[in-house]
């Protein structure tokens, strides 16, 4: 399947709103700027840049451009990059909210084709599939468990959670209500707030410049945050933090020693003067504890944000071709 997509004409005249949080992306920053422009010949957009409290160049880069469609939101400190594209959806004023990485390995020669299915097609959200990734197996791997268990778990069947290139309808956008790390389970949020989804097959590059902030962490983070959306799917979705992970692993580390601990006492030996067994327990429990304790702070959280109607970030300023709005 060739993903060679010819540079379509404009298939809307509405405003397009391109969000990409950034952090520590100096130079990939303004090579990105020069392709989204040869990207979208004759379609009306912004870009808003939302720089998630880099410690290198990427503010003075993108300042230095003084690019009249690109907006700059400075947050205070370093959310993470769900509360990051959060406050570049706040700020959209686009029909279509577009999303995607910083880090070039997303292609925005990509996005004509995407809005053509939403715009001509009625989607609500159409999200990329990436083709021949080209990422190391620190991030394939845990990548590819991630989408296996989204898979099982929601029965929503999403083959690629972790794309960031995602065209949004602005009300779907609007309505996500991101908090924490909700971005890998994004598409479910859409879903859940009763998106109509598109999944098209989009090019994948390798990391222009600087470094992953990916690892293999990411594998328990999914598992904690799967456990909190199943228990609240009903009513709010968004995901545990510290003691979520925590608790999980501590589950994990139980089970494993209850499993074998059953497969001594099956071979006819006894195991209950085994101190092992106490700290299996003790590990099962003080994971559910904990796993609990997550769950409620997560509650809490919500309710002060969302009965002060207060966000969960902070914007320093936002400035506009290089000048502070």
């Amino acid at each position: 399947m060739s993903l060679n997509y010819p540079i379509m004409d404009p298939v809307t005249s509405d405003l397009l709103s391109i969000v990409v949080p950034l952090y520590n992306e100096q130079d990939n920053v303004v090579l990105l700027t020069k392709k989204i422009h040869e990207a979208l010949p004759g379609y009306q957009y912004e870009i808003i840049y939302v720089d998630d409290f880099s410690t290198d160049e990427t503010r003075k880069r993108i300042d230095q451009m003084q690019d009249q469609s690109v907006q700059l939101i400075h947050l205070k400190k370093n959310y993470g990059q769900s509360l990051a594209l959060a406050a570049g959806i706040d700020v959209a004023q686009g029909s279509y909210i577009i999303t995607m990485d910083g880090d070039l390995q997303n292609d925005p020669t990509d996005i004509p084709m995407m809005l053509e299915q939403a715009v001509n097609h009625g989607f609500d959200l159409v999200t990329g599939i990436r083709q021949k990734r080209q990422d190391s197996w620190v991030k394939t791997i845990p990548s590819k468990i991630a989408n296996f268990l989204v898979r099982r778990v929601t029965k929503l069947d999403i083959k690629d959670n972790g794309c960031a290139l995602k065209v949004f309808d602005r009300d779907i956008a609007k309505d996500l209500n991101l908090y924490g790390e909700m971005h890998r389970f994004i598409t479910l949020l859409a879903f859940l707030e009763g998106a109509q989804i598109k999944q098209v097959p989009v090019k994948h590059h390798a990391r222009h410049a600087g470094t992953s902030k990916y690892g293999l962490e990411r594998v328990f983070k999914v598992i904690a945050d799967m456990m909190l959306l199943l228990f609240i799917r009903k009513y709010f979705q968004r995901p545990i933090h510290l003691f979520g992970i925590f608790g999980v692993l501590l589950m994990i580390l139980g089970g494993i020693a209850n499993i074998y601990l059953l497969g001594v006492k099956l071979s006819g030996e006894q195991i209950g003067d085994r101190p092992l067994l106490t700290l299996a327990m003790m590990l099962i429990l003080a994971g559910i504890q904990l796993f609990t304790i997550g769950i409620v702070m997560e509650l809490l959280i919500r309710t002060y944000y969302e009965s002060q109607q207060k966000r969960p970030y902070r914007i320093k300023k936002i400035s506009k071709g290089g000048q502070v709005q």
